[in-house]
Formats: structure tokens, sequence, C-alpha cells
């Protein structure tokens, strides 16, 4: 008579387990994998400026507060060495995210306080508004664009840890660097608006002049020798920004870079596909994040060399 078959032993079925388990995570690992190949997936929404152990890498929402932030400063007429203050202080106070929590009452990109006069909790959770406030201590600061970077923040906010500011000072020159506009074509973002809602030219337009002022107020562009879409045609709808003409071409330019920038850096928030100026363009389905040569023609297929214009072009209804 034959002995009876016995179970498997508990250590042979936790063996078992093990491997179904590991076959499983295999199996979806090559999935996963298999489809991002085939779909040409580019990932989560990155931005960076620089390259190798001089750069900085930060998502889009890190890159729209960086630009208000910029754009504040400058719409102030504040020198480049407030800008890079003002983002060393947000990257120390919140990693440049508008966090609704801090220590005790404290707020916002810059950890501002109800408590002490810096406003109300929504004033300081309103990017534009908090910026203005810091840069309006700033001001306040006798030589503050010669002072050490870490003495001329402690003074607008009064920080328990002072020097704490001056590791962000090299990511924050790049970044005020780019967001100024002196360093063209620098700032390079991967945007995910294939889906989803689409742009709102007016939205864009009052994004803009809360930033920038009244005087870069966006503009239809002016039709084309093809055409312009007609409205509710399914097309991309395009806004133009009006960059001021400076004393000198040079500061002309340097603003244009300014404004196309901060439309890159935002471009996931307010739904832009692509931005064009001079002779460069920029494209949200562009794997790489970066400026490309426009073949001649700026965004909207119309001249763009002259640097009158940067051309945003939305994505469609």
């Amino acid at each position: 008579m034959s002995e009876p078959t016995r179970p498997p032993s508990p250590v042979r079925r936790g063996r078992r387990a093990r491997f179904t388990a590991a076959f499983a995570v295999l199996l979806g690992l090559v999935a996963y994998v298999a489809v991002h190949y085939v779909t040409g997936s580019k990932g989560a929404p990155r931005c960076s400026i620089g390259s190798g152990a001089n750069q900085y890498e930060f998502t889009p929402e890190q890159a729209s507060n960086a630009a208000t932030i910029a754009a504040v400063g400058t719409s102030r007429r504040m020198p480049e060495r407030a800008v890079t203050i003002a983002l060393a202080t947000a990257l120390q106070e919140s990693a440049l995210y508008n966090i609704e929590h801090g220590d005790r009452d404290s707020l916002g990109l810059f950890q501002q306080r109800p408590s002490q006069g810096w406003g109300t909790p929504e004033q300081i959770l309103d990017p534009v508004y908090s910026s203005g406030k810091f840069y309006e201590g700033l001001e306040k600061v006798p030589g503050y664009s010669r002072l050490p970077l870490t003495v001329a923040a402690q003074k607008v906010q009064r920080s328990g840890f002072p020097q704490a500011y001056a590791k962000h000072e090299p990511d924050a020159a790049l970044l005020s660097a780019a967001l100024t506009g002196r360093a063209p074509a620098s700032l390079e973002c991967t945007a995910d608006v294939s889906e989803g809602r689409p742009g709102d030219p007016a939205r864009v337009r009052d994004e803009v002049v809360r930033a920038f002022g009244e005087r870069t107020a966006p503009k239809r562009a002016p039709q084309d020798a093809k055409g312009a879409p007609a409205a509710g045609s399914g097309a991309a709808a395009v806004v133009e920004l009006s960059v001021p003409v400076r004393a000198s071409a040079g500061t002309r330019e340097q603003r244009g870079w300014e404004l196309a920038q901060w439309a890159v850096a935002r471009a996931d928030e307010l739904r832009v596909a692509e931005v064009g100026y001079g002779d460069r363009v920029w494209r949200a389905d562009d794997s790489s994040g970066g400026w490309e040569k426009a073949k001649g023609t700026g965004a909207d297929g119309t001249d763009g060399t002259d640097g009158t214009w940067v051309r945003l072009r939305l994505v469609p209804r």
C-alpha cells in the first residue's frame, strides 16, 4: 500500500509564492517598458537650466512660481541681483512651492506670516502679491545689491536660520539669468498638454498683465498670408505678447526672452503648446524640452526675427 501524497511543506509553499510574485512584477515591468517604448512617453514634465554639475532641475510648478517671482521683480524695475535674492529666499523657505502651512502661521512661497503684517492668508497665497511684498521689503534695505545674499535676505525675512539662504545662491543665479532674459533659450521644459483642458487666451492675458503690467497685454496675432484660424474651428488659439521697445536692441531682446521663458515656465499651467521668439521656437510635444531654430518663421507662421513679438500657441479647444 503506497503512502498518501504529502502536502507541500511551508518552506516550499513560501518559495513558490515568492517566485510567483517576482514573476508577476517582472511581467509588469516588461509591459511598462514596452508600452512606454511604443508610445514614446517622455515621462513626467520637468524643467532644467544649465548643464553638468552646474545644472538645476525642477518641476513645472516650481518653474511657474519662479517665473512669477522674476516677472514681479523686473516689473518693479528691480535688478537681476534682487531677483536672485528673492529666488534664493523662496528656494529656502518653500522650495518654490506655494504651500499652505509652515512654522506657526507662515504661508506661501516666502513663508510670510499674517500675524506679522504681511497680509491676509489669501493675499500671501497669491504668488504675485507675496513676491511684491518681498521686493517691497528688499527695496528698503540700503545697498542690498552689494550685500551678501544671506544678509540681504535676512533683513527682509528675519529668519531663525539666516545662513541657510547661501546654499541656494548658485541655483537662484541660474534661474534669474534665464527668467530675466539675460540667458536666452536657457530654460528647457517638457509639458504634457496632449489631453485635458484647452488654453484660455483671456486667462493668459490676465496672467501676463498681473505679472508684467498692462503695457505687455497680449493681442491677437495679425492675419498672415494664409489667413488666421477662424474662431471655434478647433485650431490652436494664438496670443501675441507685445515686447516693449527699449533704448537699445539688446535690451529689447532681453525683454523678449524674459517673456518667452516666462511662457515656457508656465506652459503646463496655462496650456501653452508652443512659444516662438525671434528665430527660435519651443514646443511642448518636443521630448527634449529645448529650443529649436524656427526655419525663418515665428510660432504662428509669420516672420518673427525682428524681436518685436513673443508668440504663443495655446492648446486648442
